[in-house]
């Protein structure tokens, strides 16, 4: 699947599925917070030999931004061997931060950022609960929590 480089662009879950399905060097960046991997859940791509990225984009509990989050994404990047010319999803609870997030990056260089459209958990319903409208853990993908 092929997206265009340059600006950051929402995918929608199912393709991001599909892109990191198709291509092993593809990086999920999960830009939550500590506590939203221990409580809420994380994607599991072990189906494809693989594990997320996991760098904060804003420290929990302080709501504060993460001087260093530029790099330890790249080193994490490095230390993968993926290269400015790999594909990245940056993914978040519903899509916000993981956009703030995958700017950063593609200041840096990297051509290929990518948003996680609706997230992990997505809007909240009608009954103010996320996780079932949309976003990875409604779509079905896989996920694993605790």
């Amino acid at each position: 699947m092929a997206f265009d480089s340059g600006a950051v662009d929402d995918v929608p879950v199912r393709d991001v599925w599909g892109a990191l399905k198709a291509n092993p060097k593809a990086v999920l960046i999960d830009v939550r917070t500590r506590s939203e991997w221990a409580f809420v859940g994380m994607t599991d791509l072990s189906e494809i030999g693989s594990k997320p990225i996991l760098v904060e984009w804003q420290t929990f509990p302080d709501n504060r931004l993460n001087p260093a989050f530029v790099e330890q994404v790249t080193e994490q990047l490095a230390a993968l061997g993926a290269d400015q010319e790999s594909e990245l999803f940056f993914i978040c609870r519903s899509g916000g931060r993981s956009l703030m997030a995958a700017r950063a990056i593609a200041a840096q260089g990297f051509a290929h950022c990518h948003n996680v459209a609706d997230g992990f958990e997505g809007p909240l319903d009608q009954h103010r609960r996320r996780g079932t409208v949309a976003g990875w853990k409604a779509a079905g993908l896989p996920w694993v929590q605790g």
